[in-house]
């Protein structure tokens, strides 16, 4: 396990606790480091702060995903509004967690991350849609419509149950997983994907079933 935290006290209590739950633990104070280190990719995890000195988590994430790296991160912030969650979750991070944290979350969210790694989903065909997560790409009559990961995990999410309701809930699990973020971040990636649906001609594929979550409707 790699953690990347510019406070002394916070890496001293991670490397004792997780190493008190048998993970092997390398801790860093700054984000060049971190990404030196992460760049391996012979970590397990990695647990990111994202106010660090020299480079920001957000840029150390950024950089290992242009990269290659896959290794699931877990980040750290201070901030808990939705928009830097969404943000965060955007660009490629697996979770995210409020300073301050409880520990027993923290590692919960980690064995999370871990048992979720394994083969992609398996590619969905809807009439005129496509969403293959596999392969990182949806397509709308032929035409490919430009998704992020996570937008993508939400689109497959329904598309894997059509014209059925699915909670935001389901949703997050699915696509974040249970208690990796907050449920509005459901909400915003719904409000990014349907403006992206529309842009290719898709606009009322994801509609809103009030109270309830979402549904998509297919059409030819």
């Amino acid at each position: 396990m790699l953690v990347v935290d510019d406070e002394p006290g916070v890496r001293a209590a991670l490397t004792r606790g997780l190493g008190a739950e048998g993970m092997e633990v390398v801790a860093v104070g700054d984000g060049a480091a971190g990404l030196a280190h992460a760049e391996t990719g012979a970590f397990d995890a990695v647990v990111l702060d994202i106010v660090l000195p020299g480079l920001s988590g957000y840029r150390v994430l950024e950089r290992l995903r242009a990269g290659g790296v896959e290794t699931p991160v877990l980040l750290l912030s201070a901030k808990d509004g939705e928009v830097d969650q969404a943000d965060g979750l955007d660009l490629g991070a697996d979770g995210y967690l409020v300073k301050p944290f409880s520990f027993v979350v923290l590692v919960a969210q980690l064995r999370a991350l871990l048992r979720r790694r394994g083969p992609a989903p398996a590619r969905v065909v809807l009439g005129a849609l496509t969403v293959d997560p596999g392969a990182g790409t949806s397509s709308w009559e032929g035409r490919e419509i430009e998704l992020s990961n996570r937008e993508t995990g939400v689109l497959h999410a329904l598309a894997t149950r059509p014209g059925e309701t699915v909670t935001k809930d389901e949703l997050l699990t699915a696509v974040w997983g249970e208690g990796a973020a907050a449920r509005n971040v459901v909400e915003v990636y719904v409000g990014y994907l349907r403006r992206k649906l529309a842009a290719a001609g898709a606009g009322d594929l994801v509609t809103t079933v009030r109270g309830r979550g979402y549904r998509l409707d297919p059409r030819s």
